[in-house]
Formats: structure tokens, C-alpha cells, sequence
């Protein structure tokens, strides 16, 4: 086990304890450090804290974390289609196709065993797991951009601002059908499908609230409808989930989808072209938009659609 010990100031009085520490400390999420709270891992002036508590200035907080755990992950020789690097993240295209973290069924061949490659040990290990740079994820057949954290402090800057919805998420998707107006709002709670375990669904019950923001870019024959998605939050499958419930799932979709979808397509089309933060370190504002692959690109010219997509020649700068 590691033991931290922290003094709180005048800085921090008042701060819910999972707070405080995740300021005083960022090997640990705020989630991490309340799941440690909740386990009885954290002492105020020698007593175990409760998760509620609020600091006060003066107070002795000792913390007890297991050793971190090492992934089996090795390191691979995969060509990284890397946007920017610097010496505290790097933000990546990844292709339809690749498994970001190693899992059952995955266990090389991933973006983590192309990071280890490319970054040897100069990968963040947060929330007690090493878990190499992973500060967010995208599905394994959704291409496109996502951020990697080379150290603690950047992931736990980062992850500050994917909890506080402050990153600029933007998809392009090609929606089965017609959508009837150009624009529009679905804010409707995602979580665990009642009965399959492998789906997300939007529930009442143990959920989380899940936002999406889209609009039309053109509409195809077929039909089908070539969206703009923003995230204001990020949840699991969301944009998929979101398009399906409101009766136009993503084309391509093996788990979403429905018998009417005539795309043809194997895969889902949805890409993650931009990507927006402040830099956890310099504190600066960083935005990044990559075009969609060439198959998405070929399935909107075979459908009437203006292929040249790139930004600002259709929907604008963003």
C-alpha cells in the first residue's frame, strides 16, 4: 500500500474531501479518490473520513492506495497517424478498426500498444491502474481524434474538463432516413440496456444524463442524412444511442441499427473530426479537426452528396 499525507490550508477549507484531494493530488480522479473514501482508505485526524466531509484548515488527511497495477499490454510497432505532440500529450486520428485499451478478445494490436511503442514510459498511470495516456475513448469502429496524456498532471487536467463537459466534441455521422428538421436537441438519460448487457439504451433508472447536439450538413439519396453531432456530454455509444432512439440510427451500425438500413456498409459511419481543450499545462485553448475517412467520403459521392467536406466548404470554420 502507498501512504500520502496532506496538510490543509486556508486555500482548501470547506472543500468536500474527494475535492481537496484531487487538487492536492493528481495521481487520483475524483471519482477514484471517492471510491477510496467510500472503502474506509482515508483518514481525517486519524478517524476514517465519511465521503461528505468537508475540510478544514489544519486538518491531517492520510490516504492508503494500493500499488499501482501494471496492464499486460506489450509494446507494438503500429504507425500512429499522430495531429500534435508535445512533452505533456499527443492527439491522435485513430482508424476504424482499432481497439483503444487492451480487453477480453484484444489484447494487442491496440492504440495503447502503438502508445507504448511510441512513448515508452512516458505515459500517465492514473486512478491507481496504469493504465498508459487513456484519458478518454472512442469505439473501436468509430475513427477519429482523441487526446493522450504523457503525464499524471496533464491526465488529471484533462479529465477535470471532460467531468466539467468543457471539451469541444464535434462528429459527422450519416444518419439511415430523412431527418425532418435541420436542427435539433436530444437530451435524454443513457444507461445499461434492461435486458442486453452489451447495449446501452436511453433508461430513467440508473443513468447518466446524456446531451447531444446536431444538425443537418446535407441530406443523400438512399435516404440518408449526413449530420453534424456535438457532444455536451460524453457517454457511452451516446451518439449512437441518441440516433437510434430518435428513430434515424447511424448507417452501418451492427448494434444500433435496424433491418431497414440499406447503407450496405459493415461498419458505422461516424467520425470524430474535431477535438477541443485548454491545455491542462500551458492553459491555452487547443482545437484539431481531421476529415473523415476515404470510405465515409465515397459513401457520400455515391449518394448524391458533395464529398469535399473538408472544414468551412460546407458547414463553415468551426
Amino acid at each position: 500500500m502507498i501512504q500520502r499525507e496532506y496538510s490543509i490550508d486556508a486555500d482548501f477549507d470547506g472543500l468536500r474531501i474527494d475535492r481537496a484531494l484531487s487538487w492536492l493530488d493528481d495521481k487520483y480522479t475524483r471519482s477514484a479518490l471517492e471510491k477510496l473514501i467510500i472503502a474506509g482508505c482515508v483518514t481525517v485526524n486519524g478517524k476514517t473520513a465519511d465521503k461528505s466531509y468537508k475540510v478544514k484548515k489544519g486538518d491531517v488527511v492520510v490516504l492508503l492506495a494500493p500499488e499501482p497495477r501494471s496492464i499486460d499490454a506489450q509494446p507494438q510497432r503500429i504507425d500512429l497517424d499522430i495531429v500534435y505532440e508535445d512533452q505533456h500529450l499527443l492527439v491522435v486520428n485513430k482508424p476504424r478498426g482499432m481497439v483503444v485499451h487492451p480487453s477480453a478478445g484484444h489484447f494487442d494490436g491496440t492504440l495503447v500498444n502503438a502508445l507504448l511503442h511510441h512513448c515508452g514510459d512516458s505515459l500517465s498511470g492514473i486512478n491507481g491502474v496504469i493504465r498508459p495516456g487513456i484519458v478518454h475513448r472512442i469505439d473501436k469502429d468509430t475513427s477519429g481524434l482523441l487526446i493522450v496524456a504523457k503525464d499524471d498532471a496533464a491526465h488529471n487536467g484533462l479529465a477535470q474538463q471532460i467531468k466539467q463537459h468543457s471539451f469541444t466534441r464535434v462528429y459527422e455521422a450519416i444518419l439511415c432516413g430523412n431527418l425532418k428538421d435541420d436542427a435539433g436537441v436530444v437530451d435524454a438519460p443513457i444507461g445499461r440496456h434492461r435486458t442486453d448487457r452489451i447495449k446501452m439504451a436511453v433508461v430513467k433508472e440508473n443513468s447518466k444524463n446524456a446531451v447531444t447536439h446536431y444538425s443537418v450538413i446535407q441530406r443523400l439519396n438512399g435516404p440518408f442524412t449526413h449530420v453534424e453531432c456535438r457532444l455536451e456530454t460524453g457517454r457511452t455509444h451516446q451518439i449512437r444511442v441518441h440516433m437510434a432512439y430518435i428513430g434515424h440510427p447511424v448507417a452501418g451500425d451492427p448494434l444500433y441499427g435496424n433491418k431497414g438500413d440499406k447503407s450496405g456498409m459493415p461498419t458505422q459511419l461516424l467520425h470524430a473530426r474535431t477535438i477541443g481543450f485548454v491545455h491542462p499545462i500551458d492553459g491555452e485553448y487547443m482545437e484539431f479537426s481531421c476529415p473523415p475517412p476515404q470510405y465515409f467520403l465515397d459513401f457520400i459521392a455515391k449518394h448524391g452528396g458533395n464529398a469535399d467536406i473538408r472544414t468551412g466548404e460546407i458547414y463553415g470554420e468551426i
